[in-house]
């Protein structure tokens, strides 16, 4: 007969803790943009989170592993929506601030290290486990480059993009 262990532990917490207030904030912040636009934003951390787990820590070359094991659990399906959650809350921020050039670089250098900082988190309490000499500061560059084309695709199709108002889309409805 198998036993299984249904606490949780630290590592497990913070996914679900992370999962739960993502969801939280995207649900409960006034809204700023149409349903459609606030499923792609979101779905912009999911996939981003996602594709580079799945290009830096499967095989040949499996940089890190994400929580215990490098089997695919429910906690990292988890732990994907809580990268939506970030996701989201990048271009929330951006047009609640209404950020604009000279700032746009320091905006996505701040959440770059935003970034940095809650990988580094989730490496001490055990969410990641770095292989093969990968090194936090490896991260870095990738939440430089996501978070710049997320900040390209908010500029060309958010606010003031395609031909559209330099009120932007969901401004009229949302204001």
């Amino acid at each position: 007969m198998i036993i299984y262990d249904t606490r949780f532990n630290a590592n497990e917490w913070f996914v679900l803790g992370g999962f739960l207030v993502g969801i939280g904030l995207v649900l409960f912040l006034p809204k700023r943009f149409s349903m459609q636009r606030t499923i792609l934003y979101y779905m912009c951390g999911v996939y981003s989170g996602f594709f580079f787990d799945h290009s830096l820590s499967v095989e040949p070359v499996s940089y890190y592993d994400v929580n215990d094991t490098s089997d695919y659990e429910l906690m990292d399906f988890l732990s994907y929506f809580a990268y939506g959650a970030v996701g989201y809350l990048f271009f929330y921020v951006f047009d609640k601030l209404r950020v604009r050039m000279p700032y746009v670089p320091v905006y996505i250098l701040a959440w770059s290290l935003a970034s940095v900082g809650l990988e580094w988190i989730s490496v001490r309490i055990g969410v990641f486990h770095y292989n093969y000499g990968y090194k936090l500061a490896y991260s870095f560059p990738i939440y430089l480059i996501v978070q710049t084309a997320w900040t390209m695709l908010f500029l060309r199709y958010g606010r003031g993009g395609a031909g559209r108002g330099a009120a932007g889309p969901d401004k009229a409805k949302n204001a």
